[in-house]
């Protein structure tokens, strides 16, 4: 049984960081893209970051990039995403997801077959 359990969300205060992880069990996720994707109270899911199967492509919203850093390990069958600089419009919760695919369109969760449960991220202004 697959499954995704994502770590690491809180309440911080702005400006500061916080380092969510997700442990993905269940068969090895190692030739697939991985992403994060958060969805704040009323608004859709929408992506924040994925990176390819092997780690070398990186993609990033707009609003996040500069700020957040994913990475992924896949001799622990783990996907990091550390955030800087939190705002308070980052209040969320985040999800990591599995993608169908090793790096094709990672900006959209249709494309994503495995989901974790999330982790809140609250920052406070």
């Amino acid at each position: 049984q697959v499954q995704l359990v994502e770590s690491g969300g809180g309440l911080v205060q702005a400006g500061g960081s916080l380092r969510l992880s997700c442990a993905a069990s269940g068969r090895t996720f190692s030739s697939y893209a991985m992403g994060w994707f958060r969805q704040a109270p009323g608004k859709e899911r929408e992506f924040v970051a994925a990176i390819n199967w092997s780690g070398d492509n990186t993609y990033y919203a707009d609003s996040v990039k500069g700020r957040f850093t994913i990475s992924r390990d896949n001799a622990k069958n783990m996907v990091y995403l550390q955030m800087n600089s939190l705002k308070p419009e980052d209040t969320a919760v985040y999800y990591c997801a599995v993608s169908r695919f090793s790096s094709y369109d990672v900006y959209q969760p249709g494309n994503y077959h495995f989901w974790g449960q999330g982790t809140q991220v609250t920052v406070s202004s």
